[in-house]
């Protein structure tokens, strides 16, 4: 049910403009699940949770890094669709649900659940973070009509003079 609430999000997400805040919310908001770990029942050594994090964010993050990107549309920063994200969330819960017999036979289904968050945490943060700084680059690609547009700092600045009026 999780899976499919995520996939219908990233749909709804993806059509709206970009921003800062939609960028560094869901990092922050999905860092309260750290709170898990103030229950015994959650906890595993700092080893696995710090192995889970780089899995995350150095193997399992690149698929996203290499296929998103933000882009100029109708005078907005928008997300480029990324189809690695789909393929992603759904290689995860394959995972999680392929290696649940090996898992639990070495740790709890808390302790496994809580691994898991900080590989997709890991994932996440590494993507948002690349997204932030590439939102904050001078050069965004355009969407449609071809023509360099120029974005410094958080503004736009507007288009060459053969792309018509800037914005």
């Amino acid at each position: 049910m999780g899976l499919i609430g995520v996939i219908i999000w990233r749909i709804r997400e993806a059509r709206t403009a970009v921003t800062v805040r939609k960028i560094l919310i869901p990092p922050l908001g999905m860092s309260t699940g750290f709170c898990m770990f103030l229950l015994p029942a959650f906890r595993v050594p700092i080893l696995w949770a710090a192995v889970a994090f780089l899995i995350g964010a150095v193997l399992l993050s690149w698929p996203l890094l290499v296929t998103s990107r933000l882009a100029i549309r109708n005078n907005e920063i928008v997300m480029h669709r990324s189809k690695a994200f789909f393929v992603l969330i759904v290689a995860l819960a394959a995972i999680r649900y392929l290696a649940r017999g090996y898992f639990d036979a070495i740790m709890s289904i808390q302790q496994t659940a809580g691994l898991f968050f900080i590989l997709a945490f890991g994932i996440i943060l590494r993507w948002r973070l690349q997204m932030f700084s590439q939102y904050r680059t001078p050069r965004l690609a355009p969407l449609g009509n071809g023509c360099p547009i120029q974005a410094p700092g958080l503004g736009l600045s507007g288009r060459s003079h053969h792309c018509g009026a800037p914005f």
